[in-house]
């Protein structure tokens, strides 16, 4: 409750006077105000900073589960795509040595006479038709004779001195090389070339 000013006998016509103390009371209550006003604008202001650090720490979790689902999808399709092209690969590995079997007969018979020649074209026309069912699968053989030397897709079972190909040089083609897909399935056997040793002179 607010305190009644004394009438003070300078002031005739009942005008108040402060006294000394009264202002000291009305200073300390005013910058209490003051105080307590800066305190919940302080409040306010680390209220608002902790709800921004929060809603940005929620918002990182948010993309980073994004992200991890997303991962996961992708992973989970390269699966499903790898599961469909390498289906095969155990059925393609029991077909190569059919198929190298073939390859081999064709070089022995002998078309010099009528029964071998039809042997040829018989065994001929079945190794284009294997061959051409296994390539439609993703199937191609790896391996050919003068190419440099690869040893993600050749099997080096032999080194020889030659001075007609660069060294490294796939001179002959012991058992072909297989991909399912373009991936490796059997690697070809190969020979392979190495520099001719100079005589030194006596």
């Amino acid at each position: 409750m607010a305190k009644k000013k004394k009438s003070s006998p300078k002031n005739p016509e009942g005008e108040t006077e402060v006294t000394p103390e009264e202002e000291n009371e009305e200073n300390t209550e005013s910058n209490a105000g003051d105080e307590s006003a800066a305190s919940s604008h302080e409040e306010l202001t680390l209220m608002l900073e902790d709800a921004r650090s929060k809603a940005d720490e929620h918002w990182n979790q948010v993309l980073l589960s994004n992200a991890e689902l997303e991962n996961t999808r992708r992973r989970a399709r390269q699966d499903v795509e790898n599961a469909h092209k390498f289906a095969l690969e155990k059925f393609a590995l029991e077909l190569l040595p059919v198929k190298d079997s073939l390859e081999m007969g064709l070089a022995v018979i002998n078309a010099d006479t009528s029964e071998g020649a039809q042997l040829k074209e018989g065994s001929e026309l079945t190794l284009k038709m294997l061959t051409s069912a296994m390539e439609k699968f993703g199937i191609e053989a790896v391996g050919v004779i003068d190419e440099p030397f690869n040893p993600e897709i050749h099997q080096a079972m032999t080194m020889q001195e030659s001075a007609e190909h660069a060294p490294n040089t796939v001179i002959a083609v012991m058992q072909k090389g297989y991909q399912l897909n373009d991936r490796l399935i059997r690697p070809a056997m190969v020979v392979v070339s190495k520099a001719a040793e100079v005589e030194e002179e006596k």
